[in-house]
């Protein structure tokens, strides 16, 4: 995890402890997750069709395969395994980079 991650994380657990984070807009009502203002409008018609059909674009699956890799790397001891599993996930990593046609980040993360 980044230690912006780390950060956050920590940040948000204290202000959850204080009651910061009580009685906000919204508390207890259900989140809306079909929102899709996100989405450019020429391709929301083909999102939610695809959505409806359970299918998630390739970036989704990659997302969702490198954060499962990262949370088994973090609990692997020393060995063979951990660093086939570091080699999937910086693989799927500039798998996704390319694929969202940005440069690629080569500095090494340690995964500790």
């Amino acid at each position: 995890m980044l230690l912006f991650e780390l950060i956050a994380e920590q940040k948000i657990r204290e202000a959850a402890e204080r009651g910061e984070l009580d009685n906000l807009p919204g508390a207890g009502a259900p989140l809306d997750l079909d929102d899709d203002a996100s989405v450019p409008q020429d391709v929301r018609v083909a999102h939610r069709i695809l959505k409806n059909a359970g299918f998630l674009p390739p970036e989704v699956e990659v997302r969702r395969e490198i954060r499962d890799l990262e949370r088994l790397v973090a609990e692997m001891g020393e060995g063979a395994q951990r660093s086939r599993a570091s080699r999937k996930l910086q693989a799927l990593s500039l798998q996704l980079a390319e694929s969202r046609g940005r440069g690629v980040d080569l500095r090494l993360e340690r995964t500790t």
